[in-house]
């Protein structure tokens, strides 16, 4: 297959990918606009049956690849599992998940309950990662790596497309930044169709592997993260996804735990959402960059809503910070 991103690939996917994860809501959220004094697009990505984006990413590499008789082998903190697990049983594939032993415990659940076999292994998603290699190596399975594979970008790259579809151009779009795939996708259309657009990625300031890997211009690699984000928890870059942010990606910026906690509380007041702390990323970057887009329009992708529900105690209805942080 291409290694490249293809904006005519993200149009076709736009066509192809399930209908349950396209075209999903897109407003200027009033409350939030008038807190921050800033225009904000929602873009929002958790109300489908895995509650994030991943699913359009996911269905349409499946769609590309066709069948694979010895099955699928990937690694996932549990949204692109998920994905990957909803697709797999539409088609009838095997899938085989590896996700760290710590790994969300409402997202483990969901991807067994869509068919595929989770195996916990390892103390973070990287090292899931190796293991799910290994157990690809071991089988003839096809091992699919989230960040590398361009339909993944691409069934991504369709949020870009529909938003594009809206009246008034964007200043900014702030795009979570995990293994790339989102960002890279997003930037390839806006690139393509509204250049004056910035397309700036957001990191965890705890697991900030992507954002120094992009200011050394090479791969750079941490020996752990510290963050609540583990959608983001990136520790190990995909060196193929730093290459295309050099075409796709404006500015990549950290945020820190308590400022994705504000945005997620912010969020559940003031659009009646409920993110998880990757998906709330791109607002926590929108409110910390408030005085330089004060006036403007910037969107925002809620791009995942998996929170446990002692997470919800502890992050929606606590005011305490300390039990905020847990």
């Amino acid at each position: 297959m291409d290694a490249s991103i293809s904006s005519h690939r993200i149009q076709e996917a736009a066509e192809v990918i399930d209908p349950v994860f396209r075209d999903s809501p897109q407003y200027v959220c009033e409350p939030l606009s008038d807190r921050l004094g800033v225009s904000i697009v929602l873009k929002v990505e958790c109300l489908n049956p895995i509650r994030s984006f991943k699913g359009r990413g996911t269905d349409y590499l499946l769609h590309r690849l066709g069948r694979q008789p010895a099955g699928l082998v990937c690694a996932s903190a549990g949204n692109f599992g998920q994905g990957m697990a909803y697709a797999a049983r539409k088609r009838g594939e095997r899938l085989t998940v590896f996700a760290a032993v710590g790994a969300n415990s409402l997202k483990v659940a969901r991807m067994r309950a869509l068919g595929a076999d989770v195996v916990l292994e390892g103390a973070d998603f990287d090292a899931a990662k190796a293991g799910a290699q290994a157990r690809a190596k071991r089988t003839g399975a096809l091992y699919v790596e989230d960040g590398l594979l361009p339909e993944i970008a691409e069934g991504a790259g369709t949020i870009a497309l529909e938003l594009g579809r809206m009246d008034e151009p964007l200043d900014a779009v702030f795009v979570p930044l995990g293994n790339g795939s989102l960002v890279n996708g997003i930037g390839t259309w806006i690139k393509r169709s509204s250049p004056a657009t910035r397309v700036i990625a957001v990191c965890a300031a705890g697991a900030p592997a992507m954002e120094l890997s992009w200011r050394a211009a090479k791969p750079v690699s941490t020996d752990k993260t510290d963050t609540i984000a583990d959608g983001i928890a990136v520790r190990v870059p995909v060196p193929q996804a730093l290459v295309a942010m050099r075409e796709t990606v404006d500015e990549v910026m950290l945020v820190s735990d308590q400022e994705m906690l504000s945005a997620i509380k912010m969020l559940f007041h003031n659009a009646g959402l409920v993110a998880e702390p990757a998906g709330a990323a791109g607002l926590a970057a929108a409110a910390k960059r408030r005085a330089e887009f004060a006036g403007g329009r910037v969107a925002v992708p809620i791009c995942g809503g998996n929170l446990t529900e002692e997470q919800e105690k502890r992050w929606l209805l606590s005011s305490e910070p300390s039990a905020l942080l847990g």
